[in-house]
């Protein structure tokens, strides 16, 4: 009586290690399953995104072939489009040394530039026309 004891112990003990087995198992093949489903959704996605992208670089193509067949703008708005670059292009190394670090932002103690005349490089202007009179 006394060594059946412990054979039943280690019975039961060894069903108990089976059916933690069991579930293991179970568990490792449901996480499975549901990676399986995620690989798939994440491929699907994938394959979205590159057709999306591909259909966003055929569209600029399109778009950069329509520009280039039409007409420069007029010459003023070229010449305030250079002006404007110019611009930029003298501010480059002011902001470049704030954002750097190692100089204060450029617009606090602002050294004003030296003003130019207001029409240069530009056509006189005509006076302005005489308002017509009330007819009587």
């Amino acid at each position: 009586m006394g060594a059946a004891a412990p054979q039943h112990d280690f019975i039961d003990k060894h069903e108990e290690i089976l059916e933690r087995r069991a579930t293991l198992l179970e568990q490792m093949e449901s996480h499975r399953d549901q990676l399986q489903v995620q690989r798939k959704q994440q491929l699907k996605e994938v394959e979205a995104a590159h057709h999306r992208n591909h259909t966003l670089l055929q569209d600029l193509h399109k778009i950069e072939e329509r520009l280039r067949g039409k007409q420069l703008p007029h010459p003023n708005v070229l010449a305030l489009e250079t002006r404007y670059w110019a611009s930029v292009e003298e501010s480059v190394p002011a902001w470049e040394h704030f954002l750097l670090g190692k100089g204060p932002h450029p617009t606090d103690n602002p050294v004003q530039p030296p003003r130019r005349a207001k029409n240069q490089g530009l056509p006189p202007r005509m006076p302005p026309r005489p308002k017509p009179s009330p007819a009587r």
